[in-house]
């Protein structure tokens, strides 16, 4: 027989246990959307003890919609590199433009995310950061019904020697760090540049060139990357976010091979 006790017992032992292994980390994760999803891949490959923090239920951000909730994304030949390494089907359309299920692309790239080591903790957002000696050092977590609810509920603490801002266009946690740390960011006026409006062709250049550290010890990939430099934003065409995800791995791992 099934005893409802042990159910919940099960839960609640493997959840907190997940979570107390995961109170220090290499590398957080804020933001489970595809720039963040390959991000975590790369880093778990390279056994790099990594956490993605998503504040909403679902985890793939933009692109679990698609275009206009069409759910069909777009990659160019360099972006399919990394479709292809993870086993996502594309598909022709014309020289340089292939498609993609988004809900397959969504669920596999989470699937080897985690399958390579990377554990995924839904429902939670990062309402500040930790701050040690001007640098960014983890992240301060809540739930993210708390947030919304308004409700004065005290947070935990993550550690991390590296964090990566994968929020995308909202960009909720550069935003905190510019309102609350008193530093400036790397930025050429030292504050979030914003996001400009269309140019899939400029966008998905820049994306590549603003994944970089924007913070002592933080780093913006995707989206979040154009719209804290001040760049286009590109639509549904994704080729820049997973290579931007790739990117941001490789910084970081170089980082913490040299510590």
């Amino acid at each position: 027989m099934l005893n409802e006790i042990v159910i919940s017992r099960a839960i609640i032992d493997r959840f907190f246990k997940k979570l107390s292994d995961h109170l220090e980390l290499d590398v957080a994760i804020t933001g489970a959307g595809p720039a963040g999803l390959v991000a975590a891949y790369y880093l778990a490959k390279e056994k790099a003890k990594v956490a993605i923090f998503e504040k909403k239920l679902s985890i793939g951000g933009g692109m679990w919609g698609g275009g206009m909730m069409f759910n069909e994304i777009v990659v160019q030949e360099t972006g399919k590199k990394i479709l292809d390494e993870m086993g996502i089907a594309t598909e022709l359309y014309q020289e340089n433009y292939y498609t993609a299920d988004a809900i397959e692309a969504v669920s596999t790239l989470t699937s080897q995310a985690v399958k390579m080591g990377a554990k995924i903790f839904n429902c939670i957002t990062a309402e500040d950061v930790k701050l040690t000696n001007d640098k960014v050092t983890g992240l301060v977590i809540n739930w993210s019904p708390v947030e919304s609810a308004g409700l004065h509920v005290d947070p935990l603490t993550i550690g991390s020697k590296f964090v990566i801002e994968a929020t995308g266009h909202p960009l909720e946690l550069l935003h905190l760090i510019e309102r609350k740390s008193g530093g400036k960011l790397l930025t050429k006026t030292g504050k979030i540049l914003g996001e400009k409006s269309m140019n899939a062709e400029i966008a998905e250049t820049t994306t590549l060139e603003n994944t970089k550290e924007i913070y002592p010890n933080v780093y913006v990939t995707g989206m979040a990357a154009n719209a804290a430099f001040g760049s286009y934003r590109m639509g549904p065409i994704f080729g820049g976010m997973l290579l931007s995800g790739k990117k941001v791995a490789e910084l970081i791992l170089k980082r913490l091979k040299s510590s």
